[in-house]
């Protein structure tokens, strides 16, 4: 059998102690104003939370330089967080460009907002003397005195009912509709701390 080296052994000791020491991979150092979810109610150490909240530029140059005034703040002394409270996300392109706030919780409908329709409606009447007073297999006739039906039979054409005959339904009141998909609350929050992003 071979004998081992001191060198052997040293290098062995070296590599055993790197590996135990080494970080795991999902705790490598975040982007500077990376944005990740989490299922606990709080912000981790390094991490602000996605609330829109100003914050001061003499204090966070760093991601300033990266956020700018995309999501709002005055660009002198204050840049705004992403606020991503009841909000989703969705990729920038050419018609939603970076920074861009839409959308509503709730839609109050009014009747402007509801499509071109009718509501057809034929009544049958008819243009004859009645000679009825039962209703029963009858509809509505003319000239009625002591008999007010006529069998559709005699039914001579349909007339136009009187023009308080029908009135409309429903509240006449603007209705709020709820707007939102099917949801799950995490919160978000944004790295304030990590390794500046590069372009190459």
């Amino acid at each position: 059998m071979r004998p081992i080296s001191s060198r052997s052994l040293i290098i062995s000791a070296i590599l055993a102690i790197a590996a135990s020491s080494a970080p795991p991979a999902f705790a490598d150092e975040p982007f500077l104003g990376e944005i990740r979810c989490f299922s606990f109610n709080f912000a981790p150490k390094g991490w602000l939370l996605t609330n829109g909240q100003l914050l001061p530029i003499n204090q966070n140059q760093a991601l300033f330089s990266l956020l700018g005034t995309t999501y709002g703040g005055d660009g002198r002394t204050t840049f705004a967080l992403p606020n991503l409270q009841r909000r989703i996300m969705i990729g920038a392109s050419n018609t939603h460009v970076l920074g861009e706030a839409g959308g509503a919780d709730s839609k109050t409908i009014l009747p402007p907002n509801l499509p071109a329709h009718a509501h057809v409606f034929s009544p049958l009447g008819s243009s004859a003397n009645g000679d009825s007073l039962s209703p029963a297999g009858n509809v509505p006739a003319v000239k009625a005195r002591t008999s007010l039906y006529i069998v559709p039979a005699q039914n001579t054409g349909n007339v136009a009912m009187a023009s308080g005959t029908t009135s409309a339904a429903g509240v006449n009141n603007p209705a709020s509709v709820t707007n939102l998909q099917p949801y799950l609350t995490f919160n978000c929050a944004i790295a304030a701390q990590g390794v500046f992003p590069s372009r190459d």
